[in-house]
């Protein structure tokens, strides 16, 4: 099976410092129009999900969501988690750190998509 999400060595290296400091945390994918989409790490509860957010995944059991609309533009391909330096001024945890977390996005073949982990 395929994981809609996954991520680099570097951004799990971060989520594993993120949750020694701040216990469970989740993903949500933005979807602002500064920045783009722009995935936010936080503390789970700090922001309330509605009926139309979806899991497209999850990294090192931490879940990444994000707004059906979203899943429209991205139900064809894998997302990849990764990290850059600097500080976008968001409420994302890696932020105090002078850090963001960022997707690289790739197109799956119609083969990969017919093996594609469901969302939840």
């Amino acid at each position: 099976m395929i994981e809609r999400v996954i991520a680099t060595e570097v951004a799990e290296s971060l989520i594993r410092g993120l949750r020694q400091r701040h216990g469970d945390v989740m993903f949500y994918l933005s979807h602002g129009c500064c920045d783009g989409s722009t995935p936010m790490c936080l503390k789970r509860g700090e922001m309330s999900l509605s009926e139309g957010d979806v899991q497209l995944g999850q990294v090192l059991g931490v879940p990444f969501h994000a707004s059906r609309m979203q899943l429209d533009y991205l139900g064809d391909a894998q997302l990849t988690l990764d990290v850059r330096s600097g500080s976008l001024g968001t409420m994302s945890l890696e932020d105090a750190d002078g850090l963001h977390f960022v997707i690289r996005t790739r197109k799956l073949s119609a083969a990969e998509q017919a093996d594609l982990s469901p969302v939840r």
